[in-house]
């Protein structure tokens, strides 16, 4: 039995636009920001939200429920840069920005976007940075807040 290891196998892109969220193309992904060095190794937090309905009735002697619907909590926690490269993030995720947030899972980090693979996408908008408290050694860090705007493309497939 093997296991997929997760270390270096996860890829974070941030795209201005993409056509259609559930066949994005190689040449919108490469033109996206490829944030995946900068996301501390804890920092990825997409994480959906299954509301219940109550399908039980007055006649009804056990609580019955079903799926109602999805939301997700997202958020990415980021390392500063001390060049304008490297603090991309911090100076694009601002509040009201709007884009997509793009994420490969279980294909090597260093794989170039190749037609066929599977990834998530995420139309966003951030909200408030949020900068990390100092702390001894540690880098310096923030947290981007990202409100889900429409129904992601949770089993995308790359164009």
């Amino acid at each position: 039995m093997s296991d997929l290891i997760n270390d270096g196998m996860t890829k974070v892109v941030w795209a201005s636009s993409i056509a259609n969220i559930t066949a994005p193309t190689t040449t919108e992904l490469n033109a996206g920001s490829d944030y995946t060095p900068r996301v501390t190794p804890d920092g990825l937090k997409v994480d959906p939200t299954t509301a219940d309905v109550d399908t039980s009735s007055l006649a009804s002697t056990f609580d019955t429920k079903t799926v109602g619907r999805v939301g997700y909590d997202a958020e990415l926690t980021l390392k500063r840069g001390t060049t304008g490269g490297e603090d991309l993030p911090y100076t694009t995720l601002k509040y009201g920005v709007s884009g997509y947030l793009v994420i490969r899972r279980g294909i090597a980090y260093a794989t170039a976007w190749t037609t066929g693979q599977k990834c998530e996408v995420y139309p966003v908008t951030c909200g408030e940075p949020q900068n990390s408290a100092p702390a001894a050694n540690e880098v310096m860090k923030f947290v981007s807040p990202l409100k889900i705007t429409s129904p992601p493309a949770t089993a995308a497939t790359v164009a």
